[in-house]
C-alpha cells in the first residue's frame, strides 16, 4: 500500500508577506500611512491567516482561539511612531498577546484601498457598480487608485439604492444615512471605503449622481449639498431645475471596508502552494458604535 503523500510544507511568513506586498504594494500607500509587517518572525511557518478590519482585542481573541499564525488587518495598529510596545498599554498588549501565541500581524491599509480587487473594488462589486474606473487614479494607472466610479445596471431611486446598500453591508448601529431627495433618480455611483469627504471635488468632477462613503462630517456634507442645490437652480427659478447631484449615502466606516476581507483571503490562497494555508474572515464586528437612539417621531 502506497503511503499518503506528505503535506506540502507551510510557507514562511516572509513568503506570505511577499504575496501580500505583491497584491498591495507598500509603495502605493499614502505618505502618512503605516503599512506592512508589524510583528512576527519572517522565518516562522504560516498555516492559518485571519483577516480583519481592526487590530483590536476581540480580533486577537479570535486569532488566539483559532490558532492563527498571522493576522492581516486593514487598519494599522501604530499609525504614528512609538517608543515602547510594553504590555502596559492596550496597543502593547495586542503585540504581546499575538507574539505569545506565535501569531504575526501585517497591515494593508491605503495600499489595499487603491489596489485592483482592493477595498474600493470589493465595495463597488457588492453594490452592483459596473464599467468602473478609479475615482482618483494612481500615477496614471487606469486600474489602481482611490475609490471607484461607475454605473448601476439600471437607474433607481436614491431611497431604493440606500436601502440596497443597507441590505448588503454588515449591520451596524449607524445603519445608512442619505442626503438628497429619496425619490431622485440615480445611475452613476462613486464609492470610497472609509472616510471620504476629502474627495468631494473628485466626486463632482466625475459627475456622480450619488457618493457612498463613511464618516461624513457636518460642514463638508452641508457645503456639498448647498452647492449642488445652488448650481441646480436657474436664475429666477424658485427651486432646482436640474438634478442637485451628487447625493450622499453615508455608511459606517467598518462596514464599508469589511467586504474587502474575503477578496484578500481568496487572492492570498490562490498565490500560495495549494493546500498550504487556510484563511478565515473575521465576523466579529469591530465598529465602535454599539447602539443608536432615534429622535422621537423619526
Amino acid at each position: 500500500m502506497d503511503a499518503a503523500p506528505a503535506p506540502a510544507p507551510a510557507p514562511m511568513l516572509a513568503d506570505v508577506v511577499a504575496v501580500l506586498d505583491g497584491l498591495y504594494p507598500p509603495s502605493t500607500a499614502e505618505g502618512w500611512d503605516a503599512v506592512g509587517l508589524v510583528a512576527g518572525d519572517p522565518a516562522a511557518p504560516v498555516r492559518k491567516v485571519l483577516f480583519a478590519v481592526d487590530p483590536v482585542a476581540d480580533v486577537v481573541d479570535e486569532a488566539v482561539e483559532w490558532g492563527a499564525d498571522l493576522v492581516v488587518t486593514h487598519h494599522p495598529l501604530f499609525l504614528r511612531g512609538v517608543h515602547s510596545v510594553a504590555a502596559t498599554t492596550f496597543k502593547g498588549t495586542v503585540v504581546h498577546r499575538l507574539l505569545a501565541a506565535g501569531c504575526a500581524l501585517h497591515v494593508a491599509h491605503t495600499n489595499a484601498d487603491a489596489a485592483p480587487r482592493g477595498v474600493a473594488d470589493a465595495l463597488a462589486d457588492l453594490l452592483g457598480i459596473t464599467g468602473r474606473r478609479p475615482l482618483v487614479a494612481h500615477d496614471g494607472d487606469e486600474d489602481r487608485g482611490i475609490g471607484r466610479v461607475g454605473r448601476l445596471a439600471a437607474p433607481t431611486t436614491l431611497g431604493d439604492f440606500a436601502r440596497h446598500v443597507a441590505e448588503v453591508l454588515p449591520a451596524t448601529a449607524q445603519g445608512v444615512r442619505l442626503a438628497g431627495d429619496p425619490d431622485a433618480t440615480v445611475a452613476t455611483v462613486a464609492v470610497v471605503g472609509g472616510s471620504g469627504d476629502s474627495l468631494f471635488d473628485a466626486v463632482r468632477a466625475a459627475a456622480a449622481d450619488v457618493y457612498v462613503t463613511a464618516d461624513l462630517r457636518h460642514h463638508p456634507a452641508s457645503e456639498l449639498r448647498e452647492r449642488a442645490l445652488f448650481e441646480a437652480r436657474r436664475p429666477g427659478s424658485d427651486g432646482p431645475t436640474t438634478p442637485a447631484t451628487p447625493y450622499l449615502v453615508d455608511v459606517a466606516h467598518f462596514a464599508s471596508e469589511w467586504p474587502w476581507l474575503s477578496y484578500a483571503a481568496k487572492d492570498l490562497v490562490e498565490r500560495l502552494p495549494e493546500g498550504t494555508v487556510t484563511t478565515r474572515v473575521s465576523t466579529r464586528g469591530t465598529d465602535p458604535w454599539t447602539a443608536r437612539v432615534a429622535s422621537p417621531g423619526r
